[in-house]
């Protein structure tokens, strides 16, 4: 959506026609939302950059099809390192020399995909953070053999569909995710000791430090599976790191499949 607003040329590739009909339809949705907003009182420009914005969008099935005609590949799958490899594997065998490839984990090692491919050169991250259209952030990520081109690249980019880009090397969890998943670790610890209410802690780092939501809401947003996942793989990586030390009780929702806002039940109940 942002790519495609911001004036480019937009293959979105997914499994099925169906998921890409429901995403499709999930972009116009949101761009109704951002009109209402950046053309109240014109109506008549806000259809017409609808219309230009999807006009920007095509879809399809086939990744390697498409790769052919593309300076950027952004992908964006399942957070598992054996099938986004082997997605840069066929799509590097497609894709021209000059395309570079970048990936939108929160918490892989880029070099590890990097390595499957034959362009370790032009191969980077590009997190972005959701909402995606309300959220001004992306992490770019060099590794130690990313190019300097092909990083100013991604930074342009960044800058060039309206966000502000930051900078970092292929450390776990980049910056935001470094700091952000050990402090929701910490704070499950602190109420796994029995030390304060989750519901208090959440209100202190509310009131206290000004955060919009509190660790155990934010853990119900994002999912217990997806920081579960998260922290497991921190933790192989370094089994001696107290701040990456699994939590008993996260993997207990986990196990009982209450994973949060999406299934009605994490932390909290939902309705």
């Amino acid at each position: 959506q942002v790519a495609a607003a911001s004036g480019h040329t937009v293959v979105l590739v997914d499994q099925s026609d169906e998921i890409l009909k429901k995403s499709t339809k999930g972009i116009e949705e949101s761009l109704k939302r951002v009109i209402k907003k950046k053309f109240a009182d014109k109506p008549e420009a806000g259809a017409e950059f609808i219309k230009k914005t999807l006009k920007n969008l095509t879809t399809s099935t086939d990744a390697a099809s498409v790769v052919h005609s593309t300076d950027l590949v952004i992908e964006a799958i399942v957070e598992n390192l054996e099938v986004k490899n082997k997605l840069f594997k066929t799509l590097d065998k497609f894709a021209p020399e000059h395309t570079i490839f970048a990936s939108n984990t929160s918490s892989l090692q880029i070099t590890k995909m990097a390595n499957a491919t034959t362009r370790q050169d032009r191969f980077g991250g590009l997190h972005f953070f959701n909402p995606v259209p309300m959220m001004k952030l992306v992490e770019v990520i060099k590794t130690p053999m990313t190019s300097q081109k092909t990083f100013e690249s991604l930074v342009d980019f960044s800058k060039a569909v309206g966000k502000s880009p930051v900078s970092c090397k292929d450390t776990p969890g980049f910056i935001v995710n470094r700091l952000l998943v050990p402090y929701m670790m910490e704070a499950v610890r602190l109420f796994e000791r029995g030390d304060a209410s989750k519901e208090d802690i959440d209100v202190a780092m509310k009131l206290g430090a000004g955060y919009p939501m509190g660790p155990f809401e934010l853990l119900d947003y994002v999912g217990l599976d997806t920081s579960k996942y998260i922290i497991d793989g921190w933790h192989s990586l370094e089994p001696n790191n107290p701040l990456f030390a699994p939590s008993p009780l996260l993997n207990k929702l986990v196990e009982e499949k209450k994973l949060g806002k999406k299934t009605g039940e994490g932390f909290y109940k939902y309705k």
